[in-house]
Formats: structure tokens, sequence, C-alpha cells
């Protein structure tokens, strides 16, 4: 029988609050404690004071990290109508503290929150530079780790530090690489953007070689590249006419090596419009040389340590350019073929042996190395056959004598997930960390000695660790002491079957005063793929209110998208009910942006659900291609060759854009649906989504439109504070009174029975 549990919501309150959702799952069941008397029930207001902690940098020899920490309260402030102006920088707050992970001392760098950006550490493991955002523009700041103190660089110049301005060190520790904006930027950038938003005559035309949008847009990419002395301030100009990406030193301090990625037009099918180079530039003599392109193919490359030489792969091969050699080595020559199998090899770059002497190869039979000089390659580590069913595995370092090479690992149908390494030596394999927490930014220091990371025990937020080379760790924060007491959701993979007979996994998220035995209420949160657990803010305030939350994952075919929710979502909760879980009669849906397109095509082709919630997703497909101006081509892009997966045009197959616009079948909703919106939304436009709430009011369907002035892309999940409270209160309200509707129902049932 399904049970009703009043649950205490001081922030989140429903008038009744009843239980009954149903999701299943083929694994073992698990047995979940109920939640302690005194535990304190996790609301909005709890949500927003969550902090998150983040490696920001860590030293080479893994002595020091910085950590950065921020809530969801520092990030209630955007401006979202000023999205696309070149001179707008959002007041997203961050504390900074500096641990050093030997003795685990933190000193706190900014304690109060501060807008700041940047973050890198001198050669020597001494300095943290970054930047801070105030009054005047940003600022140049040198944080001294052993003095425990910061100071300002005053840079003697009237340019300002351009907001995307990279920040790197020589490897002599005295200089810094930075950008500045041209003279008279900031007033040129600020009367573009206002001539396309509030400027009585706006006119675009199709004979200039980029959108209105994109030429906006292009004026974030015009800086002048200088060198800053630490010591007094001092700046050189060493690059104006190109923006460097990516830019770094060579080992001795002698060239500056970058690449560029300078925009010719607006481009439709991401595959022209862009021409990619590699340069250097002597800094004594002042010459640049380009040492590939300019192609409008993107480059996939990588540099030496020493820096004097790249390797790049191209059609499968992979090619090694030193400085100075007018032609490339190609490394993979001979060795593409396999005896018995008429397909070639096709190799990726990976990366460069410390010394510069081997790179890091992988084929579809494992990882390989080659000899930089093209004397032959041999296999290192053999992989599955099967790529899809495989374990994840990512090369996270190289040791400094070449020996080791430390990878992340997570198996792909279980939680299981850690960092290993691989002895190029011998071949053997060892597990440093391996159990089913979650692992976030690995960070192995040249000597191995140390290993900084993030992780989660899967279920609370992120705390930063340091373990040994033997895999003995070390906890170095807590962030967040004030949820001890406060009854968090447990998550548990979950594994099932499409329709199509494809193996999938989903989260399932139980209620907060969870009861063995009883049935409850379920929604689901759907979008793509869903596999690895963690604190998650959503599900902690579902299962607040006394209900399964779940995130199915769905797998697409190209140009038949809308069929995949429909083909996975009501088969993975079938497996939960078939676990006596969850009430088949209290079910419920939401997803955002294109979880929420998603939530309003699944309730066209299926009545199963008692309320869904659409959370700024887009429900016009045709509309929306040009529905988002400040992204200028991205809505083509994404229905033609992205995340839309339709592979045709509009003019090509309009029928499949039809098929994939929820609103052409407003009629057949039968669902009660909230929508929440934003004003400021630049992603999907509210205009989109008001497209079916007049379509469903007209036809007498059971619609609400919630739009909030002040939001952005995630509606009140992207406003103020006051705006995040009322979003959630409104979702909970609503799946709470349409489960209690099917209760009463069943009750009544009952009663006539």
């Amino acid at each position: 029988m399904t049970r009703g549990h009043a649950v205490p919501q001081p922030h989140l309150t429903t008038s009744r609050i009843s239980r009954g959702l149903a999701m299943m799952v083929t694994s073992a069941v698990i047995t979940i404690s109920p939640v302690e008397a005194q535990d304190r029930v996790f609301t909005s207001d709890i949500a927003l004071d969550v902090r998150t902690a983040r490696i920001a940098a860590v030293t080479e020899d893994g002595a020091r990290v910085a950590v950065t920490v921020q809530t969801r309260r520092d990030r209630t402030d955007v401006d979202h109508q000023r999205y696309g102006d070149p001179t707008y920088v959002s007041p997203v707050s961050t504390r900074l503290m500096v641990i050093d992970t030997r003795s685990g001392e933190q000193t706190w760098v900014h304690e109060q929150p501060t807008s700041l950006r940047g973050y890198t550490w001198s050669p020597d493991g001494e300095h943290l530079a970054y930047f801070a955002h105030g009054e005047d523009g940003y600022s140049l700041r040198v944080f001294d780790a052993s003095a425990r103190r910061g100071s300002a660089i005053d840079l003697r110049t009237e340019l300002d530090i351009a907001s995307s301005s990279p920040l790197v060190w020589s490897p002599d520790g005295r200089s810094v690489l930075v950008s500045l904006r041209p003279a008279g930027w900031g007033a040129e950038a600020r009367e573009a953007f206002l001539d396309l938003t509030v400027a009585p005559v706006i006119v675009q035309d199709s004979r200039n070689d980029f959108l209105a949008w994109d030429r906006v847009r292009n004026l974030a990419n015009r800086q002048i590249t200088v060198l800053v002395s630490l010591a007094d301030g001092g700046v050189e100009e060493i690059l104006s006419d190109l923006t460097p990406s990516a830019p770094r030193f060579s080992a001795d301090g002698s060239t500056l090596l970058y690449a560029t990625a300078a925009r010719t037009k607006t481009s439709y099918t991401r595959r022209d419009g862009t021409e990619y180079a590699i340069h250097a530039l002597d800094l004594e003599s002042g010459e640049s040389s380009a040492l590939m392109g300019p192609t409008e193919e993107r480059l996939s490359y990588a540099w030496s340590e020493a820096g004097d030489a790249f390797a790049y792969a191209e059609e499968g091969a992979v090619f090694v350019q030193s400085i100075g050699s007018d032609e490339p080595v190609d490394v993979t020559d001979g060795h593409r073929e396999v005896e018995g199998d008429s397909t070639e090899l096709r190799f990726s770059l990976d990366g460069w042996s410390p010394d510069g002497s081997s790179l890091l190869l992988t084929s579809r039979l494992g990882w390989h190395l080659a000899d930089t000089a093209g004397d032959g390659i041999h296999l290192v580590l053999e992989l599955d056959e099967d790529a899809e069913a495989r374990p994840r595995r990512s090369v996270q370092s190289w040791s400094e004598d070449g020996r080791w090479l430390y990878f992340s690992y997570s198996a792909r149908d279980q939680w299981q997930r850690g960092l290993k390494r691989l002895d190029l030596r011998s071949g053997q394999l060892e597990t440093l960390i391996l159990d089913d927490h979650m692992y976030r930014s690995w960070n192995v220091s040249k000597n191995g000695e140390h290993i900084v990371y993030a992780m989660s025990d899967g279920d609370r937020p992120d705390e930063i660790y340091v373990a040994d080379n033997s895999g003995k760790s070390t906890t170095l924060t807590t962030m967040n002491p004030q949820l001890d007491d406060v009854a968090l959701t447990r998550s548990e993979l979950i594994e099932y079957l499409d329709v199509d007979g494809n193996r999938l996994y989903g989260i399932l998220y139980y209620p907060s005063n969870y009861q063995p035995g009883e049935t409850y209420p379920l929604v689901a949160e759907i979008y793509e793929q869903y596999f690895d657990n963690g604190y998650n803010e959503n599900m902690n305030l579902i299962t607040a209110q006394g209900w399964f939350g779940f995130r199915p994952s769905v797998r697409f075919e190209e140009g038949y998208p809308g069929e995949a929710w429909l083909k996975a979502v009501p088969n993975a909760i079938n497996e939960i009910i078939d676990r006596g879980l969850v009430d088949p009669d209290q079910l419920g849906v939401y997803g955002q942006s294109y979880g929420g397109y998603a939530t309003n095509l699944l309730i066209t082709q299926t009545d199963r659900f008692a309320a869904a919630a659409n959370v700024s997703g887009k429900v016009n497909i045709i509309s929306f291609l040009g529905d988002s101006p400040k992204i200028t081509t991205r809505n083509y892009a994404a229905a033609e060759v992205g995340q839309d997966r339709i592979g045709a045009t509009l003019w090509e197959q309009p029928h499949k854009y039809i098929n994939t616009s929820a609103v052409m079948f407003a009629d057949r909703i039968e669902t009660p649906l909230l929508m929440l919106s934003g004003e400021g939304d630049w992603n999907v436009p509210a205009t989109n989504q008001r497209e079916m709430y007049y379509a469903l009011r007209r036809l007498g369907k059971d619609v609400v439109w919630v739009h909030y002035t002040a939001g952005g892309h995630g509606a009140g999940r992207a406003s103020t504070e006051e705006d995040f409270v009322d979003h959630w209160r409104r979702m909970v309200d609503w799946f709470a009174e349409h489960f209690d509707e099917v209760e009463e129902s069943a009750a009544s049932d009952r009663e006539r029975s």
C-alpha cells in the first residue's frame, strides 16, 4: 500500500504531501536505514549555502593546492540581460584558500566572496598568481605562500586587463604573460552591444561575412599580449595582431609557443569559417613564424615538455614536427597495418614522455609507445575489443623518470572508480585507489609522491584529498559540516533494457524518510545519459519530499531523437515498480533545457505521468532555429549535426523537424504541465515556451506557465535567491498536488467498491 508521510518543509511547503511512486532496478536489493528522527530536512535555503570545493591549481611537486569555494548563493546576482555584452563580467563570487598538502594547514587568500579567476602557480611553487575583479576592472594579484600574504601588481599601463586574459608564468618566475584591451575598446564594445539591443533601428545584412551578433562576439578576441614584470609592473608588448590560444613558453624561456583560431565568417556547419595555425615567437628578436597552417581543419596537437617540437594527429596518422625542421616525421608510418585485418589502425595522440623521446598513442587495440624519431611502436596496454563495454581510462600524468603512466579508471557497468598506474618497463598494472566513490580532478606530482584529488562518497559534496604513491589518503577539507544532521538522499545504480534491447543505466535516489516495504511517489529528471552519482541538489530537494528521485539514461538514433525517451524512460521506471518501491500511479517527470524539451516530447507520446514540468526547454524546434540570436548559428548546428540529432536541414527533411516539435502534437497531451522560464534566457528564450502555453490553453489542457523576469537559463534556478526558493516551492507543490489527486481518486474508488 502507498504510504503518505508528512515531511516538514520550512521552505518547500506543500498543502499535503503524499507518497506512492514506483521505480525498479535489476540490481540487487539494498538495505537503507531510515533517517534518524533528529535529522533536519533538506530545503532550498540549505541548498543555497552548500559549499562546492574545487581544485584550482596544484604545484608541480604537489606540496600546495589552491582551492576555490562557491555556493549557489554566490551565483544569484547575474544580470542575464547582459549576456553577449563583451564588457560585462558576471558577479560570480568565489572564496580562495591555499592548503599545504604535507601538513594540511589551510590559509585563506580570500575568505570573503570575491570575483576571481586565473589561478596558476609559479614554477617554484611559492607564488600563486590570479585575477581579481573590482570596480576598476581586473587586477593582477600574487599570493606568497610562505609569507602567507598577497599583493596587487600595479601594471605600468593605462590599458585594462582583458576578461579572457591568459595567465602564464615565465620559466624563470620573473614575469607573467597576460592580455590587455586596446585603447578605447570598452566604449566600442559597449556601443556595439547597445546597437543590437536598444537602438531605435537595428539593421542586419546577409552580405556581411558575419552575423551581427558574431561581430559583437568577435570584439572579445581583440587583445594585446604582454609580459608583465613582477618586480616593478613593467609591461612589454609582444603580440598585437594575433590572439594567442593556449600560450606557453619553451623550457628555456626563449620562445612563446601558441595557436590561433582566426574566424573568417559566420559558419553554419562547424567545418569552416575559422583558420587554425600553430606559431612560435622568438622573444629576443620578436620574430614570429607559423609552424603549421593556416588551415580550416581543427588541429589536435601537443607540445613536448621542452617546447622544441609538437606532435599532431591527421587522418589516423601521428606526426612530429621539430622547430627548425622543414618536414614532420610520421611516427606511425609502417605501423598502421594489422596482419589478417584489412582495416588500417587509426592512431590518436595522448601525450609526450617527459624526456621527449616517446609519444603515447591510442588505437582500437590499446595504448602504444612510439619513438619520436620514427624508429618503432610497441603496444604497452591491450584494451578490450568492445569499446562500449570496456572501462574508461584517461591518462592523468607521466612520471618524470618516464617509468609510470597514471590514469583514472571507471567501470561502465558498476560504480568502480579510481586511479591506477602502468609500469612502462615491466608492463605491470598497479591499483592505487579503487572503490565506489566518485573522483574528480586528479593531480599527480611529477615524482608521484603527492596525488591531489576531489572525492564524494557518492551522496555528499566533494572534499579535497591528498594521497601518497601507495594510495594512502588524507582529508584536506571539510566544507559542509552543517550537513551532518541533514537527511541527504542515498543513491543506487539501476540497470535496465530499453525497447530496442540496449542495456542502459540510471541513478535512483531514495526518499530521505525511506522505510523498507513501503511504496512512494517518484519524480524522474530526464536529459541524455546518466551514470555517475555524487551530491545532487535537485535530487535532494525531490527526495526531501518523501519521493524517489530518478535519473534514467536514453540512447538516440540520429534522425529520430524524439523516440529515445519513450523507448527508455517508461521501461526504466517499470523496473523500479517491479521491485515494489514505487506507486505506478504517482509518477512525475521533469527536465531542464534539453531535458525540458525531452519532457514535452515524452508527454505527447504517453499519459503515464501524473504531472510534468519543463524548465527552460524548447517546444518548437523550427522556431527555435532563430529564437536565440545571441548564440548566433548554434541552434542550426544543434539540429543539423549536434545535440538535436536530426541530421538534416529543415528544408531537406521538414517532417523530422515537425515530428520533434512537441507543440505540433499539443492536442495529444493529457499530462498536467508546469513550465518555468527566465526573461534573460539567452539559450531558450521564453518566447518558445510561450507557444506551448498558448497551445495548451487553447486546447483546454491543464498548464501553468511561471516566468521569472530576473531569471536566465534555468528559470528561478538561475535567478535571485528569492526566485530560487520560489522555483522549487512551485515545482514540489505541482507534483504534490497531482500526486494527492491520484491518491484521492484511488481512495474514492475504494469507497465505492
